[in-house]
Parts: C-alpha cells; sequence; structure tokens
C-alpha cells in the first residue's frame, strides 16, 4: 500500500469515531446497549423482572462509581475509606433505579442516535428518546474502558443527572454527617451488611 493510501485509510480510521480499543466507537457501544434495553422495556415481563434485565444490561455500560465520586464532588474527603466503599454500592443503586425507572417510564420508546462528538479522553453520544407523544434529547459522555465504553454522565434535556445529585446531596450533606446520610440511603436501598 503506498504512503497516500496508508494516510487516507488512517484519515478514515479516525472519522468512524472514537473507538475504545479494538472495540466499537463509543456511539456504537451506547446504540448496542439502548437496543437492548428497548428490547426489555418492550416486553410483557413485571415490572420488577424488567428493572432486573436492564440492570444486567446496564452494569457494563454505566460508571457510576465515577458518578458518584463526582456527585459527592468536595464531599469525597469528608468520607473514610470504608464510607466510600459503601456511598458508591448505595450511589450505584440510586442511580440505576432513578435512570431505569426514568427509562421505564416512557411508553414503547425509539432510540434515534444523533452523533458522536469525541473529546480529551472521552466522546459524547447524542440521541433521542421518541415516544408517540414526546422527544426527549439525551446526551451520554463516555470514556473507553478496554474494549467497552462506560457513561460517566447523562443529560435529559441538558439537565446532568451526576449535577442533580451533587446538589442533593451537597444539601444532604450540609445539615448532616457522612454517616446520616449513609444512614439513609441503607434504608432506602440496602443495609450495611449487603457491602460485604
Amino acid at each position: 500500500m503506498s504512503r497516500c493510501g496508508i494516510a487516507v485509510a488512517v484519515l478514515a480510521a479516525s472519522l468512524c469515531g472514537a473507538r475504545a480499543g479494538q472495540g466499537a466507537t463509543a456511539l456504537d457501544y451506547t446504540r448496542d446497549v439502548l437496543d437492548r434495553a428497548r428490547a426489555i422495556v418492550n416486553t410483557d415481563h413485571p415490572h420488577n423482572q424488567k428493572l432486573a434485565e436492564l440492570e444486567a444490561v446496564l452494569s457494563d455500560f454505566l460508571d457510576t462509581d465515577q458518578m458518584g465520586r463526582d456527585a459527592l464532588d468536595e464531599h469525597w474527603k469528608q468520607f473514610s475509606a470504608a464510607q466510600q466503599k459503601e456511598f458508591l454500592r448505595l450511589f450505584r443503586t440510586l442511580f440505576q433505579r432513578t435512570y431505569l425507572q426514568k427509562l421505564l417510564f416512557f411508553e414503547k420508546p425509539d432510540f434515534v442516535y444523533v452523533g458522536e462528538a469525541p473529546g480529551d479522553g472521552f466522546a459524547r453520544v447524542d440521541t433521542k428518546i421518541l415516544t408517540p407523544k414526546d422527544e426527549f434529547a439525551v446526551t451520554y459522555r463516555m470514556r473507553p474502558s478496554g474494549s467497552h465504553w462506560l457513561a460517566t454522565d447523562i443529560q435529559v434535556e441538558d439537565l446532568s443527572l451526576t449535577n442533580n445529585f451533587r446538589q442533593q446531596l451537597d444539601r444532604q450533606l450540609s445539615k448532616g454527617s457522612a454517616e446520616a446520610l449513609l444512614d439513609g440511603m441503607r434504608k432506602k436501598y440496602g443495609g450495611k451488611d449487603d457491602a460485604l
């Protein structure tokens, strides 16, 4: 292959979108995950079964550890190592339930994949959720992780879910301690013994 041919091949590959390892682009990976999620939402399975199936699909898609650290922001250092670990476990449940409940709220959702924009060490994937009555813009901030991608934030109609949690957690922690926050989360999302 000539040098010109190699240069064209490299340019073409770079224009195909950011890739994680040798895997799919962030857009392709997002499409695959959301298509599997849509198939689950559209089944006649009971609500709790749908939740469990969606949690399994999204476990390799949502970087809830990064989202949790970002949501705690400056409060992260107020937590001991054990509290940080427990917070991330509880936050994973909180975030997945919040996101999944929003996803299950839509009646027969259809996803449109608008595009992908590479960034410095991440990619932004723009999508839309279409229902018979509405349309919602949803943007995923994705980071490469081995051969796949992880969402480090999700924006629905320009509202960042991570920022929304950050505001809520900041209000709670300005009034109480890390332990009080964890106690409330344990009551809603799982006991302390579940962490072991």
